[in-house]
This record gives C-alpha cells, sequence and structure tokens, in this order.
C-alpha cells in the first residue's frame, strides 16, 4: 500500500529492514504474557522503531523530520514542541507515543492530527490514493488472526499450563490452560458459569492461577508505575493531572509525582482494573505530560 501511495504521489519510495529488531518486540510481547503481565505492543514499537531506529536512519541521511499518521498533534509552546491529543477523540493516539523523547517531539511531524479519520478519507479520496478506503486496523501487526495465544505456544513450547481459577476468597472453582490467555478486567471467554458478572481481578504466573470476582474488585484508586518518560519538568511535588490507564478510555482527573525512578497516579474517583503491564499516560488539558 505504501509503495503504491508513493508511486501516485511520485515519491520515492525506500523499504528498510528492521526485522531483526522488530523481533525484540514479539519477544517482549511473549514475555511479558509469560510474567503475568498485560503488554502494549504498539507503545514499545514507537519508542524503539518508528521514534528511535527510524530516527536514527533519518538523521543519517540528513532528513529533519519524520512524519507519521498517527492521530496526535505537535504544537509549539514556550518550552517547544509539545506532544497533544488528536482533534478526533475517538482515534487519539497521544496514548501510545508517550514514550518519545523531548528531543524526538522536536523531529516529529503528525501532519493529520488536527482532522477527523473522515476528514482524512475524504482527503485520501480526493488526491485518488488507492487506501482511502481501506478498513482501520484493529488487531495486533503481528498477530494477524488476533490469536495471541498462539503465538505464545509457538515461541515458548510447554509455557501454557492447565492451573486453578480461584474465587475472591482463595477457593479452587475450576481450571485455566493458561494465565496468558487472561487479562485483568476480561469478562467474557471465562468458562464458567456464575450467578452475577464476574471478571478476572487478579493473576500468578508463578502459582499459575487465575482469580475471579465482582467489579467492584477490579476499583483502583492510583497506580504506580516504571519506565516514565517525562516531556515537562519532573516533579516530586503532586501536579493535577488527568490520566489513561488504557488505551480505550477517556482520561480520569487526579494528580501525578515522581517517585523515584517511578511515577505514582492517584485519581479522584476510583477506575476499573488497571491492568500491571500496561501504560498509565498523564495529560494537563490534551498536552502529555
Amino acid at each position: 500500500d505504501a509503495r503504491h501511495v508513493s508511486a501516485k504521489l511520485g515519491m520515492t519510495f525506500y523499504a528498510l529492514d528492521f526485522k531483526e529488531d522488530f523481533g525484540r518486540i514479539i519477544d517482549y510481547f511473549v514475555d511479558e504474557y509469560n510474567a503475568g503481565r498485560t503488554p502494549n505492543p504498539c507503545v514499545r514499537c514507537n519508542d524503539w522503531l518508528k521514534f528511535g531506529k527510524l530516527h536514527d536512519y533519518a538523521n543519517s541521511i540528513g532528513a529533519e523530520f519524520v512524519a507519521s499518521g498517527h492521530h496526535a498533534q505537535i504544537l509549539q509552546g514556550d518550552d517547544g514542541a509539545q506532544l497533544h491529543m488528536g482533534a478526533d477523540d475517538g482515534k487519539d493516539q497521544s496514548y501510545v507515543l508517550f514514550g518519545a523523547s523531548r528531543d524526538r517531539i522536536g523531529e516529529m511531524m503528525l501532519p493529520i492530527g488536527h482532522l477527523q479519520k473522515s476528514e482524512v478519507r475524504d482527503l485520501a479520496k480526493e488526491f485518488d490514493l488507492p487506501v482511502f478506503g481501506k478498513p482501520d486496523s484493529q488487531e495486533i501487526c503481528f498477530v494477524p488472526d488476533d490469536n495471541y495465544a498462539n503465538l505464545i505456544a509457538k515461541k515458548t513450547p510447554g509455557s501454557m499450563q492447565q492451573g486453578d481459577v480461584l474465587d475472591a476468597d482463595g477457593n479452587v472453582i475450576g481450571k485455566h490452560e493458561g494465565q496468558q490467555k487472561y487479562t485483568i478486567g476480561q469478562r467474557r471467554g471465562l468458562g464458567i458459569a456464575l450467578s452475577k458478572p464476574v471478571y478476572v481481578v487478579d493473576k500468578d504466573p508463578v502459582l499459575n492461577t487465575v482469580t475471579i470476582g465482582g467489579e467492584a474488585l477490579l476499583d483502583t484508586n492510583g497506580v504506580i508505575a516504571k519506565d516514565t518518560n517525562w516531556l515537562v519538568d519532573e516533579s516530586n511535588e503532586w501536579i493535577p493531572c488527568s490520566a489513561k490507564i488504557r488505551y480505550n478510555t477517556p482520561p480520569a482527573l487526579g494528580k501525578v509525582r515522581a517517585v523515584g525512578q517511578s511515577i505514582e497516579v492517584q485519581f479522584d474517583e476510583p477506575q476499573r482494573g488497571g491492568a500491571p503491564g500496561q501504560a498509565v499516560v498523564c495529560y494537563q488539558d490534551t498536552r502529555v505530560v
């Protein structure tokens, strides 16, 4: 598709071989599930490849910027380039870009961030680009059949083992075929029928158990996260913000502060189940901080 669009626009097309580096992302994905966490490969891909190695390549050929089609915006402020939410709330991708360094943001161009997705499609059709009607991508690109358990089994044979499903009191109420097949907050596909709705509320990869319980057990008042990337001056004092603990939910009001090499986020109202391994991304208005 990229080659066809480049030909239509009369642009030179280069394909870069990042296969070895991309393997690192797949390994991370598998390792995180085996460790009982829920990975976010799109975040790592942006950090390591799109705004990592791709920027290094751009610099090597004298290019000043790397442009991408993410729904987010680069705006200029008193402290230089700032990363902001995209104008299309339903398609905003600032969440998966939080790991780009402050220096990298100054080298990024996000030319469709101020548009609605429908406007982007209209422009593509106007320019007679062959992808104007291409469906949105929903699945992880290296799991095209959306069956990530098969990938884990293939990459780490024997890693998925049958184990106990527990209730909130620790009683065994069933069996599972591998804790990797479950994520915190999951409701469907549990294979256990109870008189009330239940969710995955905890996992133990060492004991190979999955714990299920009522929705109230998913509520959290705050989270602590490592691998932090401050896009404003780091603060050990609480600063007001809104924060997202998963990609497809609106930001919730709260506050954030640095604690050593980590950050602590406290919410004004309890939030439903942050899954270990996911990112918490903090905003001030539309700006990623």
